[in-house]
């Protein structure tokens, strides 16, 4: 496998979702991303448009949230705030689904959601990503159907995780999985060719993304991105 910084970097998005991140941090990531020519920053919605300025002529896509990140928001809001991000500047969409509609089985609203953002997406010629959260579904049937979904709605990209979805274990202690080697295989099993899956969570050093990527994932969200270049910079020489 290809251990080159620069083909490391075009698989990562740049995470600047952290809620108590400055405009100036957000400056920072926006310029750190630049300077590694990563396929996208993904960072909070209300700075968008700051991204796309920062970020013009780069070839590192702006990419946001939307009903980030407990996937609540109605479904009209949620097409708003898509099309309020597109506007701003974004081309890529990380959009959570409705979790809790999820495991209540209702499918016909779960469906109708998904289209009508990859529809709002895909009308501003922008990616859907859809989020399933998958530490808050506690059995595969659920992520085999959002996979479904995903093929028969037009979804660009199946992402694991939020990085923000701590359950509660039976010891009482909350716990994070975030993208885990068992669902990256299922989510690739059961998603269709055109639609591309995404590890999020989790994924914090080189050997974590060279292991999801060897496991077909085609795009990582990350947040420690210089350590993982940095790190593939000197095993490339």
């Amino acid at each position: 496998m290809n251990l080159s910084p620069v083909s490391i970097a075009k698989v990562i998005d740049h995470s600047l979702l952290n809620p108590a991140y400055t405009d100036l941090e957000l400056k920072q990531g926006c310029e750190l991303a630049a300077k590694y020519k990563v396929a996208s920053v993904c960072i909070k919605p209300y700075a968008v448009r700051m991204a796309a300025h920062l970020l013009k002529g780069t070839n590192v896509a702006v990419g946001t949230v939307i009903g980030f990140p407990h996937g609540n928001s109605a479904v009209d809001i949620k097409v708003k705030e898509a099309e309020k991000a597109c506007g701003d500047g974004a081309i890529e969409l990380d959009a959570v689904v409705n979790i809790g509609k999820v495991l209540s089985r209702d499918w016909d609203y779960v469906r109708d959601e998904v289209a009508r953002l990859v529809q709002t997406a895909h009308r501003c010629n922008a990616l859907l990503k859809l989020i399933f959260e998958n530490d808050f579904l506690p059995k595969d049937e659920f992520k085999l159907k959002l996979c479904e979904i995903c093929n028969q709605t037009g979804v660009d990209f199946a992402k694991t995780s939020t990085g923000y979805g701590f359950v509660k274990g039976a010891d009482g202690k909350y716990d994070y999985q975030g993208a885990t080697d068992h669902d990256l295989r299922l989510m690739r099993a059961a998603c269709g060719p055109q639609v591309q899956v995404k590890a999020a969570g989790g994924v914090r050093t080189l050997d974590d993304v060279l292991r999801v990527l060897a496991l077909g994932v085609t795009r990582v969200g990350a947040s420690n991105t210089e350590a993982i270049l940095q790190e593939a910079a000197k095993r490339s020489l």
